[in-house]
């Protein structure tokens, strides 16, 4: 007689894998990676967090999903997904096990959708409800919001995680509609963004995120980039995601060929130029077609229209002007206009002392005590 033994919850996730793969959960996404000392358990990621690089547990209340979004290898009907379902007091459990042993510290949670996004978002509640108040962990948790939540499951997933994500995953309808046809832009993510800073306005602390599929339907970089402004700049975002699209087996988009790696990268940082260095979207320097250029990153893009004929005298410039310079970020231009209260800048190796680690690529840019600084030219 063969008797079959039901998979514990660590061979479930098991199971699961890197299920989350393509779920950013820190603050630096493209740095994620699975740690080396948990290959048994592809469930642990160390991510960046604002208080510091954690092992986190990345994972899902199912892997099995009733929407059919076109990109993703949970939609419904595919046949190659493993579908794997934890209960909320099992997953809590495990994750507590894992963190009373040293092995996570910090959780990222997010689900597939079954019997509606209301029910899925209560396991997810649930499971993190349990996780607080009956083991007491109070450390950093990461809470993806399902499409269409209602607002006091948003207020209270917010009261209870360090982070919580509503994926736009597309910047307009249109884009949308080619990407999850099941989904409304507006009505089921968009006002979930607004109301995050509607909750905390009230005096809840956690922070919102949202993510993008970049390249899979035609969109822009002026789209996404235009949006995360105003996501920045109204509904006060703490970081937008993008994820450039790799085609995933099985799927409606199988045959559409991957973005490429730089031009995330470019959004990136075309995004903390309007979030850091309070840039507009106006301002950042699009080719004709809508997008950035892949081979250079956009500041020293701009750099090169705006600056080299015009440099920027660091004895007298603003902070903001400051950091126009490529290489100068916000603690550099702090550092600069604390050190020329004492004394005048004149050499490139005094900018490298307040922390420009390479003023020779600033040096076309700027002007020290009204001289161009002097460059070596290149050999190559």
């Amino acid at each position: 007689m063969n008797i079959h033994k039901a998979p514990s919850t660590i061979e479930k996730l098991a199971l699961m894998g890197d299920s989350t793969e393509f779920e950013p959960a820190g603050d630096r996404p493209r740095d994620e990676k699975r740690l080396k000392r948990a290959q048994s358990m592809p469930c642990v990621t160390e991510v960046a967090t604002p208080t510091g690089a954690l092992p986190v547990m990345k994972t899902m209340i199912t892997t099995a999903c009733e929407r059919n979004c076109f990109y993703c290898p949970f939609r419904a009907g595919r046949g190659k997904m493993q579908r794997v379902t934890f209960k909320p007091d099992e997953l809590a459990a495990t994750f507590d096990q894992l963190q009373r042993a040293g092995i996570v510290k910090g959780m990222f949670l997010s689900s597939g959708i079954i019997k509606g996004s209301v029910t899925t978002q209560d396991k997810i509640i649930d499971t993190v409800e349990i996780i607080r108040r009956k083991y007491g962990y109070k450390g950093y948790i990461h809470l993806k919001i399902m499409p269409g939540a209602e607002f006091d499951q948003l207020r209270r997933a917010m009261q209870l995680a360090t982070r919580v994500s509503v994926n736009l995953e597309a910047p307009t309808q249109q884009r949308l509609d080619a990407l999850a046809p099941k989904k409304n832009f507006a009505d089921e993510l968009l006002q979930r963004l607004a109301w995050a800073e509607q909750i905390r306005q009230t005096g809840v602390r956690s922070s919102s995120v949202t993510q993008f599929v970049v390249g899979a339907v035609g969109d822009t970089d002026v789209e996404l980039l235009a949006l995360s402004e105003r996501l920045y700049r109204q509904m006060g975002l703490a970081r937008a995601y993008y994820s450039r699209f790799n085609p995933v087996s099985d799927t409606p988009l199988e045959n559409v060929s991957a973005a490429p790696a730089a031009r995330e990268l470019r959004l990136y940082q075309s995004s903390f130029l309007l979030r850091d260095y309070n840039w507009n979207v106006e301002e950042l320097p699009f080719e004709p077609d809508g997008n950035l250029r892949l081979d250079v990153d956009p500041k020293r893009a701009w750099a090169d229209a705006h600056l080299r004929l015009a440099p920027i005298e660091v004895m007298q410039a603003s902070r903001e002007e400051l950091m126009r310079i490529p290489g100068i970020g916000p603690r550099a231009a702090s550092s600069i206009l604390d050190a020329r209260r004492e004394r005048r800048l004149t050499d490139l190796s005094q900018l490298r002392t307040l922390g420009i680690r390479a003023p020779e690529q600033a040096a076309p840019y700027l002007l020290l005590n009204g001289q161009r600084p002097p460059t070596q030219m290149r050999l190559f």
